[in-house]
């Protein structure tokens, strides 16, 4: 049998100290609406590299989610859409709106802190028409995350 040395492996010790490992990205999460990726690398699709992003991408299905449209799970998402048909006025569905985001954030995502809630009504052309716009703001203390600003716009009839 034959003893062989570490020290005579072909690299001193300075070499290895200076060799750097290439890290691989990972892709943690993919971007919706799904995108064809232009740029380089492995990937398709356009992919999230942190829990930061693809939790405020997660959130925003979540509230633009209705009842009956996710399969499997028919009381998934917030169900905001029926409240634009149903609109009176803006003080009715700020309150119904919070109510239907606080509940579904907090069975769906309970690791996500809800902050503020505001909503302004954009009318364009169309006085008959009008477009909502939500602002929340939210906290994930998991991750360190704070006052990260969500936007979503709802169309009423």
């Amino acid at each position: 049998m034959a003893t062989y040395s570490f020290k005579s492996s072909g690299k001193t010790v300075e070499q290895r100290l200076v060799e750097k490992i290439e890290a691989t990205r990972i892709p943690i999460g993919i971007k919706t609406p799904l995108e064809i990726n232009q740029g380089e690398g492995a990937d398709i699709l356009v992919t999230y590299d942190t829990l930061e992003e693809t939790v405020g991408d997660n959130l925003r299905n979540l509230l633009l989610t209705n009842w009956g449209e996710r399969l499997g799970l028919y009381d998934f998402g917030a169900n905001l859409r029926p409240l634009m048909s149903e609109l009176v006025s803006l003080e009715d569905f700020d309150s119904s709106a919070i109510e239907r985001i606080s509940s579904a954030v907090s069975r769906w995502m309970p690791y996500v802190s809800l902050d503020n809630y505001t909503s302004s009504t954009v009318r364009e052309n169309n006085r008959n028409l009008a477009r909502i716009n939500i602002r929340i703001t939210y906290n994930v203390p998991t991750l360190n995350v704070t006052n990260k600003l969500l936007e979503i716009n709802l169309n009423a009839m």
